[in-house]
């Protein structure tokens, strides 16, 4: 910042001014600034640092430029190098002399922590509140097809039946988690770097916990030296936007395979699909390939900062500058794939029909077979055995579980009778997995009951921030 220092006889080289500035990105942080600088300037006032009238003067002018930066009535500048002296020179060419007294006690190494952590904070609340929209849909879902039945799979191979609530409810929890991952970031960032300085703090009476209060945080940082040093909050945030982005991309690449024409299990719509420039047939999943194709990103983005991170000396450094065009990014990402996701799930369609006839094919409740042998008498070894005999058999003569008949079925073990029908029928399969958690309707409610009451609590929670 040589346009205010005495120390350098020469002008910096255009080339270290481009190479230096930060103004190209960091301008989004103007509102945070100007929020920190009142907060600062009544500090000072408090403290007897500066006047009541030179800081109602300064108060009243950073609200004015406020106002012209979000009319557009102002540009910024890249001789000024970042958004903090960006403000700080428009704020003296309008007051004067008065204006250079807002940076008493302050440095920008304190003030920039604070832009930051309060820019994360809003942030964080924002992509809390399109997750709470998400998990509504979710529910809405689950609510709607605890009778709708599907094929459960591991290894992308028929497994068991479950219902669709069930299937969906999983991605609510981890849903949950991501929120409850951003909670956590937040409770821990929600402490206030003002005051701490260029790093040892300042001579001057500033009520740390008067500023901290003014701006809505628990309280200030407690070493000043970890105050300006500390990014460990954006690099949780990017974390967790990390496993969030991972959940989006999993469900994406479930709605890629099941809406694709090999399944037809559902059907994107038609406002979140595109076509082809030749193939006129085509109706391809572009919304959720990019999504998932966004996540690489994100990554990206935390192992970048992670890797500027790892080798700093404490105290600030310039590298730390590049933790803002990363965390923007994030952000930004994040936010616009939940948005065209959420879109995409109020409007996807379920097909039903096709799904419970894909529950009747690949032999997904032979597990029920085996558990049927085990409750008649047999160990579990020998019924599972004997299962798959019985499935072998039914490849062979192209049969299912359900169209062999009772003569076959006895063939392979005098266990069985006519009630193995009912026993290994897709609704039975699902309703007697009783088991807390299990894919009975009985949990199903229970999930749903406790998701209706992480929403409430998560609204509330909201509510009360803005």
């Amino acid at each position: 910042m040589q346009y205010f220092s005495g120390r350098f006889k020469e002008k910096a080289d255009k080339l270290i001014l481009d190479f230096h500035s930060s103004i190209g990105f960091d301008q989004r942080l103007y509102k945070y600034d100007i929020l920190g600088s009142i907060a600062h300037v009544k500090g000072l006032a408090k403290g007897n640092i500066i006047s009541q009238e030179e800081k109602n003067l300064i108060e009243k002018t950073l609200i004015e430029i406020l106002d012209d930066i979000e009319n557009g009535k102002i540009k910024f500048s890249i001789a000024y190098e970042d958004i903090h002296m960006n403000i700080e020179k428009i704020l003296i060419d309008r007051i004067g002399d008065v204006g250079k007294k807002l940076h008493t006690g302050r440095s920008r190494n304190d003030q920039v922590a604070l832009d930051m952590k309060l820019f994360a904070k809003d942030e964080v609340k924002i992509i809390q509140s399109f997750l709470i929209e998400l998990l509504d849909e979710i529910k809405i879902l689950g609510e709607e097809n605890l009778k709708t039945y599907m094929p459960g799979f591991t290894h992308l191979q028929k497994a068991q039946p479950i219902s669709f609530s069930h299937y969906i409810l999983a991605y609510g929890e981890m849903f949950k988690r991501d929120f409850l991952r951003l909670e956590n970031a937040f409770e821990l960032m929600n402490y206030s770097p003002l005051g701490a300085a260029a790093l040892g703090g300042t001579t001057y009476p500033i009520d740390r916990e008067y500023t901290a209060s003014l701006l809505g945080f628990k309280g200030p940082t407690l070493n000043s030296l970890d105050s300006v040093s500390d990014r460990d909050y954006l690099i949780e945030i990017m974390s967790s936007l990390s496993l969030l982005i991972m959940h989006l991309s999993k469900f994406s690449e479930d709605l890629i395979i099941y809406s694709s024409n090999e399944f037809n299990y559902i059907e994107i719509s038609d406002g979140f699909s595109t076509g082809s420039s030749i193939m006129p047939q085509k109706k391809n999943p572009d919304a959720a390939e990019l999504i998932r194709g966004k996540t690489g990103r994100v990554y990206g983005n935390l192992m970048g900062l992670l890797t500027t991170m790892k080798g700093l000396p404490l105290g600030y450094n310039k590298d730390m500058q590049e933790d803002k065009e990363a965390f923007f990014d994030s952000v930004d990402t994040i936010k616009g794939c939940l948005k065209v996701f959420i879109g995409m799930v109020k409007t996807l369609k379920i097909n039903k029909d096709i799904l419970l006839l894909a529950c009747k094919e690949g032999f997904i409740n032979a597990t029920d077979v085996a558990d049927y042998l085990t409750i008649k008498g047999l160990s579990f070894r020998d019924a599972y055995k004997i299962t798959g005999e019985i499935v072998k058999y039914s490849i062979e003569n192209k049969l299912t579980l359900d169209t062999l008949s009772i003569t076959e079925y006895k063939k392979f073990s005098p266990y069985f009778f006519e009630d193995v029908y009912k026993y290994i029928s897709i609704e039975n399969c699902v309703e007697k997995r009783l088991s807390f958690g299990g894919t009975a309707s009985k949990n199903i409610k229970i999930q749903l009951d406790e998701l209706t009451l992480f929403l409430k609590r998560a609204k509330e929670n909201l509510l009360n921030y803005i």
